[in-house]
């Protein structure tokens, strides 16, 4: 059943910049009722486990997460903890053994103050801790860097990337098993990654990361967002993942953990397509070359999305999984290709490379890593 997103964006997105406000305690804030009797059940676990951090003293601390942004706005990504006094500075520790980051505390409904070079707006964390907001700055292209703090905590840093207006080209790209490999049956991947791997156990997909960089030194311009099911709990393990085997920097759009106000459990199919359905919105100059892998879901939605949006996919790559790949991951998908936008595929980022290479205007020409 194809998956659409034919009304505005309401993923994760859960405020929007407002007027700075005086608040008193973070006690003050308590999620709003839900709907469906799991998340229920969750916020009240969640309740009881903050109320209980507050009075023992815990104080808020901040993740920045890297966001993105255009012409007079920036989207803001960030989750809000709650830690021993004294270890703000080291918040990044729970994601070093993955199950750590699912044991912390996350702050609901907490202002948090976004600035830059003395301009102040402030957005809402919504009941898991993240801030996922669009706030209204004005920002030269390329990376920029925003002040983030809570009442109570220290600032830190975040960084956006603001596309640049002219810019023509961008990448999304999926992450399990088309830049990471897993080698897991897919049920089992988000637990894997999320509970027992860190990132030095995690192995690249051999020849992806020359073919990012290659795509990135053709278009410098270009923004690379990595568009994944994984939770926002794992986003700095994927960092340093990223980072560690030399993948461009970019923003990372991930999801929330657990139930959602009408569902057991999040869809992962449905986070990714309403982000991509998003930024063709946010971003209507931009063609897109879009990356993943056959099999999960990635040909299914790059189909669906490049019929929608013919003027925007400039191309669509996609990591053939090993047969032994292939069965962990439930078996490939048969998709039919009714539309006329490019597609290549291969089973690594060297014969990507090779094929990505007759787009007009693409030199990927380059010495083998």
């Amino acid at each position: 059943m194809r998956l659409t997103a034919d009304v505005p964006y309401a993923g994760s997105i859960t405020s929007t910049a407002h007027t700075m406000q005086e608040h008193t305690t973070p006690l003050d804030y308590l999620p709003k009722p839900l709907l469906h009797r799991a998340a229920r059940v969750e916020n009240w676990v969640q309740e009881f486990r903050e109320a209980r951090a507050l009075r023992s003293g815990r104080v808020p601390a901040i993740i920045s997460y890297p966001g993105y942004g255009g012409d007079g706005w920036v989207r803001v990504l960030c989750r809000i903890l709650l830690v021993k006094p004294g270890q703000e500075q080291d918040v990044l520790y729970e994601n070093v053994r993955g199950w750590r980051s699912f044991t912390s505390i996350p702050l609901n409904h907490v202002d948090v103050t976004v600035t830059h070079n003395g301009e102040s707006h402030t957005v809402t964390a919504d009941r898991g801790g993240v801030v996922d907001a669009v706030v209204p700055f004005s920002l030269p292209a390329g990376w920029n860097t925003l002040q983030l703090r809570v009442a109570g905590s220290e600032a830190v840093t975040a960084q956006v990337f603001v596309v640049d207006p002219e810019c023509k080209t961008g990448v999304i790209s999926d992450v399990d098993d088309t830049v990471m490999v897993t080698l897991l049956p897919r049920p089992m991947v988000a637990a894997w990654n999320a509970f027992v791997l860190d990132e030095h156990a995690r192995r690249p997909v051999p020849g992806m990361a020359v073919l990012y960089e290659r795509i990135k030194n053709a278009r410098p311009e270009a923004p690379f967002i990595y568009l994944s099911t994984g939770a926002w709990n794992i986003a700095p393990t994927l960092t340093r993942f990223l980072g560690r085997n030399l993948y461009p920097s970019g923003p990372m759009l991930l999801t929330d953990w657990g139930p959602t106000h009408d569902r057991f459990f999040r869809s992962g199919q449905a986070h990714k397509v309403e982000n991509l359905y998003r930024l063709a919105r946010e971003f209507p100059h931009i063609r897109w070359i879009l990356i993943g892998d056959d099999g999960q879901h990635d040909e299914q939605i790059y189909e669906d999305f490049a019929s929608d949006h013919p003027d925007r996919v400039e191309a669509i790559a996609i990591r053939r999984l090993s047969p032994q790949e292939a069965v962990l991951a439930g078996g490939r998908k048969a998709v039919s290709h009714e539309n006329s936008i490019p597609w290549f595929w291969a089973p690594n980022g060297r014969g990507l490379s090779r094929q990505l290479e007759s787009l007009p205007g693409l030199d990927l020409s380059g010495g083998e890593r």
